[in-house]
């Protein structure tokens, strides 16, 4: 059990025993809370956000379930298309002045597109991430991402939205994600950072016959809202037991 449930169940029995609890999220469009790309009329694509369905909205559901007497302040520090080194580069601005308890961290899919030769940037900065975050003393979880599409779905319709799919299958079936979410969960362990591995939930989901791609809300990257629901459960576990 991690500090923060402790924090959380003190704050349950004595609404005086303390700071209310915060925890940031720290990551890309997943987290920012982005899910069906549609062509826009402002530009070419636009992104439909669901803050509600997001999921540490559903996360901190799911604690209010368990702790119905805490506050607890969720910050959502998700940037759509950022990636690791853009999470260190506003590190002070969007989690650290929040004073956190806790702080998620998930990038890996921005990341990848660029090749394997930039999985040495994603390592760096996420190393970074984690040493600034230690030295406040700050509780920390890295969350693995969810896969990216495995075929270019007929759903998609939009050029500009075929050739973002081509992208990101590349980078999903030559194993450029495999590798740099397998890197960053070893650099994990060096570090000693609490793994919350949703990835190999979808690989195994995958290597069990199931249509991955189907279960992502724009078919390129983005999960649906029902899987949003893994990640939020999944960091439950993470945290209690």
């Amino acid at each position: 059990m991690m500090r923060i449930v402790e924090k959380i169940r003190q704050k349950n029995e004595n609404y005086h025993s303390g700071p209310i609890p915060t925890i940031v999220f720290l990551g890309d469009s997943v987290t920012h809370g982005c899910f069906e790309i549609i062509e826009g009329t402002k530009r070419t694509l636009e992104v439909v956000c669901d803050f509600e369905a997001v999921y540490h909205n559903q996360f901190k559901k799911i604690l209010s379930m368990v702790f119905p007497f805490a506050p607890i302040n969720i910050v959502n520090a998700g940037i759509s298309g950022d990636t690791a080194q853009g999470g260190l580069q506003r590190l002070e601005r969007d989690v650290l002045r929040f004073n956190p308890d806790l702080v998620v961290v998930c990038y890996g899919l921005n990341d990848s597109n660029k090749g394997k030769e930039y999985l040495n940037e994603y390592l760096d900065s996420l190393a970074g991430i984690f040493l600034e975050l230690k030295k406040h003393d700050i509780e920390v979880i890295f969350l693995t991402p969810n896969m990216k599409n495995t075929y270019i779905s007929p759903a998609i319709k939009s050029l500009p939205l075929i050739e973002m799919a081509k992208l990101n299958m590349e980078s999903q079936i030559n194993g450029t994600l495999d590798l740099y979410i397998d890197s960053a969960k070893e650099l994990c362990q060096k570090e000693k950072v609490v793994v919350c591995d949703c990835y190999e939930k979808w690989k195994k989901l995958y290597h069990s016959g199931v249509d991955t791609t189907n279960l992502l809300s724009n078919f390129i990257n983005h999960p649906n809202r029902p899987m949003h629901k893994l990640f939020a459960w999944s960091l439950f576990e993470t945290i209690m037991f």
